[in-house]
């Protein structure tokens, strides 16, 4: 494995811009091999022995290989200097990590069903509206039990950016450019949090090039 560390996943992912928003904070120098979601690309040869269930990202760093954005960002916040994506203090730690895996486990899902039935259907098999509207009211759901756990907080899990804005706003990107984005950046406290994010650094720098 080369000495530089390698990510292997093509910047529209979601999971993959939340790796980069870490490298960015970190000032980590990298190199990235594109492995293109949209176009079937973790399925082939090459990637499944990256990755035998086909996902991105995958980094190669310090001689070993790691998968899943969770495990990859961790590592880079517990091996490199630079502002931390992990909270201080343990309430704050598990508002970021239930939220975190909320995202994986609910978010994900809605939201992405959500704009992919406007921006990717052919990859989402042509959903119909009766789908769209099914991720549109869990989108909702989801979106208000964040805002409930984070309370009165700056941002979702304390008073600075944690993974767990990290994880929901390159999810939300996609969003914001569908019909949706009114009713569900209209989630109450979503707008204001969604508006804070579009000024944070790391965010701005890793915008996909969608063209």
């Amino acid at each position: 494995m080369a000495n530089k560390p390698v990510l292997y996943g093509f910047d529209g992912s979601t999971y993959v811009r939340t790796v980069r928003m870490v490298l960015v904070d970190k000032n980590i120098d990298y190199d990235q091999i594109p492995v293109h979601v949209l176009k079937g690309e973790p399925r082939e040869p090459e990637h499944l022995a990256r990755h035998p269930f086909g996902k991105v990202p995958v980094m190669d760093i310090d001689g070993v290989r790691i998968r899943e954005t969770d495990a990859i960002c961790r590592y880079l916040d517990d091996t490199r200097p630079g502002p931390s994506p992990v909270p201080h203090t343990a309430k704050d730690r598990a508002r970021m990590t239930e939220i975190m895996n909320l995202t994986e486990s609910y978010g994900y899902n809605a939201l992405l069903g959500a704009a992919g039935y406007h921006l990717f259907p052919d990859f989402l098999g042509n959903p119909d509206e009766s789908v769209r509207d099914a991720c549109v009211r869990d989108g909702e759901t989801f979106l208000k039990l964040l805002m409930e756990i984070k309370a009165s907080s700056r941002w979702l899990a304390g008073d600075a950016p944690t993974l767990a804005d990290y994880y929901l706003a390159p999810i939300l990107f996609y969003v914001a450019m569908t019909p949706e984005a009114d009713h569900l950046i209209g989630v109450d406290g979503v707008s204001d949090w969604w508006g804070a994010m579009q000024q944070v650094k790391s965010y701005k720098a890793t915008e996909p090039d969608l063209g």
